[in-house]
């Protein structure tokens, strides 16, 4: 459908990894420079079509916040007296879609929130080229971070590689100008109507089926992240002791949201940093937290080799194990080591692992069983709701000794004492692995070490309804210090 009224110019504002309509910076740019705006979400064959299975939460998720966003953009073009708003959907190779429907829309200009991914870099750079060929501009703004890309810079003017001095200099540059809200509200008479004929496609229409999203205590769209955040704010004061047990309502459980834009970053920053300043101590770890999001997004920009890479190039001379009975046992939540195996299955089942054991399992993988970091990364970015390649590439790194500011490669996680420390009860244990529900909880964090009378008191079998430890862990610390034994010698 052609604009007819070339008289009033307008834009284009493609939404991806940011679906709500509040403290938007690229729909407030458009809005505010535009009489006329169109809002649009192509759901990118290009990825899709690379997923395992065609039962995926992301895209469940993002499905359902996609329905919410159009009803979000409709009331607040109602709310500003006008006719219009409303989500234009498209479902095909994102580059094509965005080009032609420029076309079609006949706009001046496409306007989008950067991302920092070397794939999302590049589909952009193709984008912004066939709009450019066709007559039409592109641009794109800080959104997703609070400050990226070359924002903050060592007194050498180079990247930072430590992250507590960036830290340090990222809390100097983070005032209130940063944190102020895009007023989208006083502009919203300016969204223009979706084209008459427009549906907007069922999941089945995407090719894709339910999950069990619905199940879970994971609420989509704007409204289910903000439900999440003032579930948070009361508890964000016990953060910094809280968020170490999985077995606890410790986090926020925002992540997810935070990695598609449902809810802002400046709005969470903001609180976190309000409460900072009164004297939360929670609040100054929750946001340092943020500032570690921000962190990884300025390392994967300034390093997009780390898709496949180490941070360390020295590094990659490291001969990790091509072991696939080890491999095929902790993917399957089989390692005979009950925190591992747990946090495994939270990830099979929800889609989610709580923080600390993502270290501890990467922790695992790569200093308990040699595998390569590479395959456990790509794992995550099969099964977690809120895979961010960014944030995941920088934790596996860090947890195999080959990144930035990484853990040293002779500090190794010692599975059972993570477990003893942080599971002390076993309550997350047993919640994921019911088999262990009646083993003594001085026992539950290594049943190998159980006589056959107490196996026998519990009902236990070990290597039938439980594994025997695929690996011994002292024996596979001794292969670890000798696996990254070279590094001393330089």
């Amino acid at each position: 459908m052609q604009n007819t009224d070339d008289s009033v110019p307008s834009a284009l504002v493609w939404l991806r990894r940011d679906l709500r309509c509040d403290d938007h910076a690229a729909l407030y740019h458009a809005l505010r420079r535009y009489k006329k705006v169109y809002c649009a979400f192509v759901f990118d064959t290009d990825l899709l079509d690379a997923l395992p299975t065609r039962v995926d939460r992301r895209v469940e998720f993002i499905h359902e916040s996609v329905l919410e966003l159009n009803s979000s953009l409709q009331a607040l073009a109602a709310r500003s007296g006008v006719r219009g708003g409303g989500l234009i959907v498209r479902h095909g190779p994102a580059v094509q879609c965005i080009v032609q429907l420029a076309q079609e829309l006949g706009v001046r200009e496409v306007l989008a929130n950067r991302d920092y991914e070397p794939e999302a870099i590049a589909r952009d750079r193709i984008v912004a080229d066939a709009l450019r060929a066709a007559g039409v501009g592109f641009s794109d703004y800080k959104d997703h971070a609070l400050l990226d890309r070359d924002e903050v810079l060592t007194q050498q003017g180079r990247p930072y590689s430590v992250f507590t001095p960036y830290y340090r200099a990222w809390l100097q540059k983070l005032d209130d100008f940063q944190l102020k809200p895009y007023p989208i509200e006083c502009y919203a008479h300016h969204l223009a109507p979706r084209p008459a004929g427009q549906i907007l496609p069922a999941l089945a229409d995407l090719g894709f089926a339910p999950t069990n999203l619905r199940d879970l205590a994971l609420p989509t769209g704007t409204s289910g992240a903000q439900r999440l955040l003032q579930d948070f704010l009361p508890r964000m004061s016990a953060y910094q002791e809280a968020r170490d047990y999985p077995g606890r309502k410790g986090v926020s459980y925002l992540s997810v949201h935070l990695r598609f834009g449902t809810i802002s970053i400046r709005q969470v920053a903001a609180l976190a940093a309000k409460q900072a300043a009164q004297g939360c101590a929670g609040a100054r770890v929750w946001l340092s937290e943020l500032a570690w999001r921000d962190f990884y997004f300025m390392i994967l920009w300034h390093n997009p080799q780390l898709v496949t890479q180490s941070f360390k190039s020295g590094y990659d001379r490291v001969q990790w194990d091509d072991a696939p009975d080890l491999w095929n046992a902790w993917s399957a939540a089989r390692t005979g080591y009950p925190l591992v195996d747990a946090a495994l299955r939270q990830l099979l089942q929800t889609g989610y692992m709580h923080n600390r054991l993502r270290m501890v399992v990467a922790s695992f993988l790569t200093k308990d069983l040699g595998i390569d970091w590479r395959r456990g990364e790509r794992f995550f970015a099969q099964h977690l709701n809120d895979y961010d390649l960014a944030a995941n590439n920088g934790g596996w790194q860090w947890a195999a000794s080959t990144g930035c500011d990484a853990q040293p490669w002779f500090r190794i996680f010692n599975p059972v004492t993570q477990s003893q420390r942080f599971d002390p009860d076993g309550n997350f244990i047993r919640r994921y692995l019911p088999e262990l529900s009646k083993v003594p909880t001085a026992r539950i964090h290594y049943p190998a070490a159980m006589k056959p009378a107490e196996l026998a008191a519990c009902g236990l079998r070990l290597g039938v309804d439980y594994p025997l430890p695929v690996v011994d862990h002292a024996r596979a610390r001794t292969r670890t210090l000798m696996r990254f034994s070279f590094l001393s010698e330089q």
